[in-house]
């Protein structure tokens, strides 16, 4: 058994940004504890200047543990890189324990808050893992967190390429990623990633009244990680994670539904759209699939005009089966917001045998930006706990989790706040449209999907354009992207699901 103290965002400073009592507090907490070694994930100091280097250091030496320090966006302000290998160590490395691994990372990008792990350290990154797949436990602590957190306010400042990372780390059975920089101690579990975000150690900026906290890791002989958040208040929040195994799944009984989820057909008159791949998939879809509903998550239109509805139109009444359609960011452009309803009618809330769909509304107007607000994060959740004797689907535009290959702008700026919604109220399933690539992760028990582009030239997916078919069992979901040109497949991924799950005689 491996114990790990975790703490980040100490913020050292003689301004009154830095709780020295709190960080005392702490420290000392660690040095009686019974810890293998310590991680802090970045913003050492505030300022990254050199008296607060000078301090930091006589702060870290406090600690009488094994010490690992990443550097954080507040370090390398004013060239404070240059300060930190100095005072503090190398910004980036690796430490070795008994059965595993330490690899951290520096995702600061000089003078901004927001963070990259991009070309030179990405591919040092993944050549560290490929070295050391061997060892039991593959640690990964950089500063900037993976997955929107709740309580932070707006989503900003993610990872710009979170979804490569994220991709990555689960091809490489990484078993956990350290971080901080929100200052809101967080777990998710995602597929068999813990994702550990610590709050902040000692400064005085803390979120919705919380208090100093560090998080204590556990990595049991048996796989099982268990992370606690310590708060300087004595509170302690546990939750432990096994890994799933075997991983495969074989389902049990008959299908139960069949989805088509498509998104970003974006119609219009211009070059970039593929009429005949947008009418070859719907061929497909129609012949060959028999879907017993078609979702379409938004970017229906590449720009909110009549004569781009009329055609989209035209283009989806030939779909023989029942569809969902939300809007996306184009489809209410200019007049779209209008002729969205005109031609689609308001999404609402669909119930097919045992299954509900509920359809957020996550567009704004003239921006990739979207929101889904606390009013309506709040329908979303009594929503989800109305149906929770049922399969319950959420279809959206914007994307929950970082997507590969696209620059991450935090484009739902409540995405950490609407995530704690789907976890914790239970949805069954999540399907997104927004970022040109197709991609499914499960975070705690709810599978996310997002759809590729179907028939837009402008997209990121290797595999061309697509779309995903989604076969729902009794105990799991099994999602494959099929290429829309030549209708070939290829697994997304399989979950098992909450349950597990019972049907009535109603479901199709």
């Amino acid at each position: 058994m491996i114990r790990i103290a975790h703490i980040s965002d100490t913020h050292v400073t003689g301004e009154s940004a830095y709780k020295g009592y709190a960080y005392d507090l702490i420290v000392n907490e660690i040095n009686r504890g019974d810890f293998d070694f310590v991680i802090h994930t970045g913003d050492v100091t505030n300022n990254g200047l050199r008296e607060e280097y000078e301090r930091a250091s006589y702060e870290l030496r406090k600690i009488r543990k094994p010490l690992v320090v990443v550097p954080g966006n507040h370090d390398v302000r004013n060239v404070g890189y240059a300060l930190f290998e100095r005072f503090i160590g190398p910004l980036n490395g690796v430490f070795e324990f008994e059965g595993g691994v330490v690899v951290w990372v520096d995702s600061t990008i000089p003078d901004l808050s927001d963070g990259r792990v991009g070309g030179h350290k990405f591919r040092w990154l993944k050549e560290k893992l490929e070295e050391y797949s061997d060892r039991r436990f593959k640690i990964v602590a950089a500063h900037h967190h993976l997955i929107p957190l709740p309580d932070t306010g707006r989503e900003r400042n993610v990872l710009y390429n979170a979804g490569d990372v994220l991709d990555l780390l689960l091809r490489h059975g990484v078993t956990l990623y350290t971080c901080g920089h929100k200052h809101v101690p967080n777990v998710y579990r995602v597929e068999d990633l813990v994702v550990d975000n610590a709050g902040c150690a000692s400064c005085r900026k803390t979120r919705r009244g919380d208090v100093n906290s560090y998080n204590v890791i556990t990595l049991h002989d048996d796989g099982r990680v268990e992370v606690e958040v310590r708060r300087v208040t004595r509170e302690v929040k546990r939750r432990e994670h096994r890994p799933v195994r075997p991983k495969l799944f074989v389902p049990r009984g008959k299908r139960l539904l069949r989805v088509v989820q498509v998104s970003e057909s974006n119609v219009s008159d211009r070059a970039y759209f593929r009429r005949k791949v947008l009418e070859n998939a719907i061929r497909t879809i129609n012949e060959r699939l028999n879907p017993d509903l078609v979702v379409h998550c938004g970017d229906v239109v590449d720009m909110g005009i009549e004569r781009y509805y009329e055609r989209a139109v035209e283009f989806y009444e030939k779909i023989r089966a029942e569809k969902l359609i939300v809007p996306g960011h184009n489809d209410i452009t200019y007049l779209g917001h209008d002729l969205f309803t005109e031609y689609f009618g308001e999404p609402e809330v669909k119930e097919i045998g045992d299954f509900t769909f509920i359809p957020v509304v996550s567009a704004q107007y003239e921006t990739p930006i979207g929101v889904v607000g606390r009013i309506g994060q709040r329908e979303l959740e009594k929503a989800l706990l109305e149906n929770s004797e049922r399969f319950t689907v959420v279809v959206m535009h914007h994307n929950i989790v970082p997507i590969p290959r696209s620059r991450e702008l935090g484009f739902l700026e409540d995405a950490g706040d609407v995530l704690r919604v789907l976890t914790r109220a239970g949805a069954n399933l999540v399907l997104t449209g927004h970022g040109g690539n197709a991609f499914g992760v499960k975070v705690e028990k709810t599978p996310i999907i997002n759809a590729g582009s179907i028939s837009w030239e402008l997209h990121r997916n290797p595999f061309g354009n697509s779309f995903n078919v989604i076969d729902v069992y009794r105990d799991m979901v099994v999602a494959f992207e099929v290429q829309a040109t030549w209708g070939s497949g290829r697994l997304v991924g399989i979950w098992k699901t909450k349950g597990p799950f019972t049907p009535s005689r109603s479901s199709p």
